[in-house]
């Protein structure tokens, strides 16, 4: 697996994207936490332009949640978007290695469709 390599795109805006994400993996048993959001980060900043829009306005996303399986060490999960698009990629290095079958189970529930309404289950 790529560092930080998109597994799935998604049409849909970051918030609506992470809030279905976090329900899909803690509905399949795995534990959530999230350790970083962009725009929570944004705010102790006074002058942060966005690099997409030059702006302090920004819709700019990026979180990271850390996946839990067990006892197992968790997976990285960065979740980035711009506007109406999400990009979600586990992060896999050498000094930090995820498991196979945690990949593969993220992989299987994110990969499904999103509902046009987060939390409708069709």
């Amino acid at each position: 697996m790529n560092f930080a390599s998109p597994f799935v795109t998604i049409q849909k805006n970051g918030q609506d994207t992470r809030a279905w994400t976090v329900h899909q993996l803690e509905t399949a048993g795995l534990r959530v936490i999230r350790t970083f959001d962009l725009q929570e980060a944004r705010l102790v900043q006074s002058d942060c332009p966005c690099p997409h829009h030059g702006t302090a306005e920004c819709n700019c996303q990026m979180s990271i949640l850390l996946v839990y399986q067990g006892e197992q060490p968790p997976a990285s999960l960065l979740i980035r978007s711009f506007q109406e698009t999400t990009w979600l990629s586990l992060l896999d290095s050498p000094g930090h290695p995820v498991a196979q079958d945690l990949v593969l189970l993220i992989q299987e529930l994110l990969t499904r469709p999103v509902p046009v309404q987060v939390g409708s289950e069709k």
